[in-house]
């Protein structure tokens, strides 16, 4: 592998202008097919294999025309202190809007809260429902501007009035989001390098992958179903991974030069020794996206598949296009020092990893070595107190409640989150979170009174405080029951409710010869919840399983990948945890902008685990590959830990850093969902690279010593080799000789 990419990185630097025509030319065309691509579709809320999809299903079969997941707004009118609703000016208001809004040619129907008893007992709340026959990305500007107009009107008459459901939902404000993460990443690039031209590098490069992948989703986003959430994924994971990789590969060639190697054979070591461990660590993280299409769930899939082809892009820019860029300012990326020939002595000085001296280590890897020293000298204590202290952090995941934040959790500046607090002070907790029973009696021998006896069975049970007439189908076959709990949708009880009702199902039909399934909002984000439980498991022995082959293949040990795997759990449960305690229990939710807490978004642990996966065996490759690098030219375990920190701790840190300011960077705008998703990511890149890979990881190796990079010999034998630490390129990196172009001769190294 070292040698093939080290003829790679040699071939790009070489045939530097290929090369960048090369990836203009990809990008052009990319942009091409983007532009005359159909537009992206709308997420996909399918789950197969759910009750709650089954019933909508079953729903969108039996009631044509009329969606089961189709636009809804409940429009919920609060009279002024000390008047009701049902005041004649009043009323007349009420009466005025719903049929303005029926008139509309989406509409499917527009409910008058005194036609369907939809007041409440102090008659000071009343609302109104408007079912749409299309979903709410496919209402026209028309229906909504009639919808909005007649609201306004209402208010007008002096009622208070506000708007819930998914017609006029409000999107979230947008924070700076990227833009915020790259002008960090600069920072932390031009902190770390020294140099205006090595922190542009990584950026350049990182911002052509991401253009590259991001043009290529959409251009085939019809073929595929990829939605705008997948571009949106596959962007925040494309910068991140891409300017890491650059990073990594532009660290290495400055490390190379400072060797005395001239620029061609430094760019040509770089890619066969970083360009490795890049190839594998984008491999660890293809896998873990890949993956995801164990759940089985379609949107997942997909998120996957396009985020895979992101980091695919990532690894072959940093591989190509930067050795070529590299070949244009060869002296440029270098830091000021070096530029001026000020780097200590020539490569025969350093002829052997890690016996630099003093003088040629930077203030960052003394750091490095300092803490790698006395993590070697006190292992267990560090070792101990990593694990304590991550173990700690993760112990309020214990209490995780899984669900999808709806209204409730939105900001009380929206309509949708006053309409839903105004519902639950007039109608009761669980009016917000209403059940739809689907009652298919097709098979029963009088369909009208099987209907009439699931709705009085659901009417006595324990729970439920209202049940709305039964709406039948045109061939009276099927009919459509709504049932109002008395807990609140995101509560314990209600989930328990959810059980009881289905549990009760096969005496149902027997009694009947009706059967019945339970949708809707809330029972949908319950069997989301269920199914993302039972799929973790699965899901972790297969990503882990691959993974854990891929670093046995790399590392040629058994413990090194064992030690990744309890690692990656140690910082997936701290992050977890962490999620937690802020959107769930409260604790610092003000400081980071929640405007409330509630459930965790179902999705989160296992895209949680399989993103952060993938991302932690970065620094598992990087910082460990650098350590056996040393181990295997013959230096002691504990000597090798600290060489492998000399070369890699402080990058290893900085490209942390960034990746934590991508993330980071989304927790700016409003939506709590997207808050969530990235204090998660950014939570866990701090945990798994500044407490597992710095502590847990050298304290263990210290530890085991040499048994670390115990492999069978029958093992050994059957593993093919693919020499990520550049074995091959050994000789090479002792002998500075380049055949470099007349570019190259042009821009010399001065050796002092």
């Amino acid at each position: 592998m070292a040698t093939f990419l080290h003829r790679v990185g040699r071939w790009a630097f070489r045939k530097r202008r290929i090369v960048v025509l090369a990836w203009v030319a990809v990008l052009a065309a990319v942009f091409l097919g983007a532009s005359s691509a159909s537009e992206a579709p709308d997420d996909s809320s399918s789950m197969p294999g759910i009750e709650s999809q089954q019933a909508f299903d079953l729903i969108n079969k039996r009631f044509p025309g009329a969606e089961a997941d189709g636009a809804e707004a409940r429009i919920v009118f609060v009279a002024e202190h000390g008047q009701h609703v049902t005041a004649a000016a009043n009323r007349s208001a009420i009466g005025k809007l719903v049929a303005a809004v029926a008139d509309g040619s989406q509409v499917a129907g527009a409910t008058s809260p005194f036609d369907t008893n939809a007041v409440g007992k102090d008659k000071s709340t009343a609302y109104a429902t408007v079912t749409y026959k299309v979903e709410s990305d496919d209402l026209t500007d028309a229906s909504k501007t009639d919808l909005t107009k007649a609201v306004e009107q209402a208010r007008d008459a002096g009622l208070t009035v506000e708007v819930g459901g998914s017609a006029l939902e409000t999107d979230a404000g947008q924070g700076l989001g990227e833009v915020l993460g790259v002008l960090v990443a600069a920072v932390v690039l031009l902190i770390t390098f020294g140099s205006l031209a090595a922190a542009g590098l990584p950026l350049l490069t990182a911002i052509l992958g991401v253009c590259v992948s991001l043009a290529g989703i959409t251009a085939v986003s019809s073929a595929f179903g990829f939605s705008s959430t997948v571009g949106e994924l596959a962007m925040m994971l494309g910068l991140a991974v891409g300017i890491d990789y650059s990073l990594f590969v532009v660290s290495r060639y400055r490390e190379e030069r400072a060797k005395g190697h001239q620029p061609q054979e430094a760019a040509a070591l770089a890619a066969g020794t970083a360009g490795s461990a890049v190839v594998f660590a984008g491999l660890t993280v293809v896998i873990a996206l890949l993956g995801l299409s164990v759940v089985g769930v379609p949107m997942l899939t997909k998120m996957g598949i396009g985020s895979a082809g992101a980091v695919l892009v990532g690894v072959l820019v940093a591989l190509t296009a930067v050795p070529a860029l590299l070949g244009f300012w060869p002296n440029a990326v270098l830091s000021r020092r070096d530029r001026k020939g000020g780097r200590p002595t020539p490569n025969t000085l350093f002829s052997r990893i890690g016996r630099t001296k003093k003088a040629g280590t930077s203030t960052k890897a003394a750091r490095g070595v300092r803490w790698a020293q006395f993590v070697v000298r006190r292992p267990l204590p560090v070792l101990l107190l990593s694990v304590i202290g991550l173990g700690a952090l993760a112990v309020p995941s214990l209490d995780l409640r899984m669900g999808m934040p709806g209204d409730e959790a939105k900001s009380t500046a929206t309509t949708e989150r006053r309409a839903y607090d105004a519902l639950a002070e007039g109608f009761g907790p669980g009016f917000n979170g209403p059940l739809t029973v689907v009652v298919d009696a097709k098979k029963a021998d009088d369909p009208k009174t099987a209907v009439t006896a699931v709705s009085a069975k659901l009417a006595g049970t324990k729970g439920i405080v209202s049940v709305s007439p039964a709406r039948f189908n045109k061939a009276k076959d099927t009919a459509v029951i709504s049932a109002v709990p008395s807990t609140a949708p995101s509560s314990q009880q209600t989930q328990d409710l959810v059980h009881t009702i289905r549990s009760e199902r096969s005496a149902v039909e027997s009694a009947t010869g009706a059967d019945f399934k339970v949708t809707g909002t809330t029972a949908l984000n319950i069997d989301v919840g269920q199914k993302m439980q039972d799929a973790l498991i699965p899901y972790l022995a297969v990503v882990v399983g691959l993974a854990f082959l891929l670093l046995m293949l790399v590392f040629r040990s058994i413990l090194v990948p064992l030690k990744a795997a309890l690692g990656f759990l140690l910082s997936v449960g701290a992050a977890l945890g962490a999620i937690v305690t802020v959107f769930q229990q409260g604790h610092g939710a003000g400081f980071f902008g929640v405007d409330e807490t509630g459930p965790i978004m179902s999705t989160m642990p296992i895209f949680l685990v399989g993103i952060v996966f993938g991302l932690a065996m970065d620094y598992q490759v990087f910082l460990v590959s650098r350590i056996r690098e040393a181990h295997i030219h013959g230096e002691k375990p504990g000597q090798a830990v600290v060489t492998g920190f000399r070369h890699s701790a402080h990058v290893v840190g900085a490209a942390a850093l960034i990746m934590m300011a991508v993330f980071g960077g989304f927790m700016t705008g409003g939506e709590s969902m997207v808050k969530m998703v990235g204090f998660g990511l950014a939570s866990a890149v701090f945990f798994d690279a500044f407490v597992v890979r710095m502590a847990f990881v050298p304290a263990v190796l210290a530890l085991l010593g040499k048994r670390a990079w115990w492999l069978p010999k029958w093992l050994d034998r059957l593993l093919p080799r693919v020499d990520v630490e550049g074995e091959a390129l050994t000789k090479q990196a002792h002998t500075p000789r380049d055949s470099s172009d007349n570019d190259d001769r042009r821009t010399p190294m001065r050796v002092v």
